[in-house]
């Protein structure tokens, strides 16, 4: 039995013609509401929240300082950092276009110097675990920003995922476990190098929470192109080359799902990626493997799909 707790009305859904409402769940699986307190800007819409818990529930996947940049349900910008200033401007970064009227969320607090950086942005959503007293007065200068905050969640596997369909409903598990490195293969001759490995494992975390088809393109731990939600593998590659902003002379390349033809592959190589990570499983392996093989890409499965439709 679902028990739910209505939490208020929302202007609309998805759209201004749609009635909507939010509910919070009672017991373990209740924890966006929890974890969400508003300090300032207008009312939460139903596509704030939606984007606010696809971010948060990538920011869960980093334990070193993050910021995640969400735009229509899917990561526009994600980037680790020695400080949350610096992780903020790598993921503005990846793409400020996309960026504008986003929603940004962080694991660590907001100062003065972050909301000084903050604020030269349109932003939709911030939500962080706290603010300096500065951070609050830089922020609050600018009247539509719905500035958040609340605790981290790190048990992100309670409960259960549902989707409606006609005529009932369809429930699974939430895809919440982190897929360890020890437990992924290396395929091709070459090993990854540290530095590579910090890439792969970033960009499929990445991966993870962008709508499939995903290709996901890292450097420096950092995304430097995000491939989302294309009905083909070698257009999501295409999107994801066509869009950087940073040379990708080095970058690492996460797919969500294996490549059924080397083509997306081959986008990837030719604009100058040199290792990749992938499920595995297609009946073509083979010629991906071998592509990388010549190009001198190290390639790891890991043996895990990553769908999010």
């Amino acid at each position: 039995m679902l028990d739910l707790v209505k939490m208020k009305e929302l202007r609309y859904g998805e759209n201004p013609h749609q009635r909507a409402s939010w509910y919070s769940e009672v017991g373990p699986g209740g924890t966006l509401a929890a974890a969400v307190d508003q300090l300032h800007g207008g009312a939460l819409s139903f596509n704030n929240l939606l984007d606010l818990d696809s971010a948060r529930r990538c920011l869960e996947e980093f334990a070193l300082p993050c910021c995640v940049i969400v735009k229509h349900n899917n990561p526009c910008g994600v980037a680790v950092a020695e400080t949350v200033a610096t992780a903020y401007e790598k993921a503005l970064s990846c793409d400020p276009v996309s960026a504008f009227g986003g929603v940004i969320v962080f694991n660590r607090p907001v100062d003065d110097v972050l909301a000084q950086l903050l604020s030269t942005n349109f932003i939709e959503v911030l939500w962080a675990p706290s603010y300096s007293d500065e951070a609050l007065k830089i922020l609050t200068a600018k009247e539509n920003i719905r500035i958040l905050t609340g605790q981290i969640n790190r048990d992100t596997c309670g409960s259960i995922d549902m989707k409606r369909i006609y005529g009932g409903m369809l429930v699974q598990d939430w895809d919440c476990e982190v897929d360890q490195r020890e437990n992924m293969t290396v395929v091709s001759t070459r090993t990854p190098t540290e530095a590579e490995w910090g890439d792969l494992l970033f960009a499929w975390r990445v991966a993870k929470h962008t709508k499939s088809n995903a290709i996901i393109l890292v450097k420096d731990l950092m995304t430097v192109g995000v491939g989302a939600g294309q009905m083909s593998r070698v257009d999501s590659a295409r999107l994801a080359v066509s869009r950087a902003q940073h040379p990708l002379a080095g970058c690492a390349v996460a797919s969500d799902a294996f490549f059924p033809f080397p083509d997306a592959l081959e986008v990837c190589a030719d604009a100058g990626a040199t290792s990749v990570i992938h499920p595995g499983g297609s009946k073509r392996d083979d010629e991906s493997l071998a592509l990388a093989e010549a190009r001198g890409m190290a390639m790891v499965m890991t043996g895990r799909r990553h769908f999010k439709h």
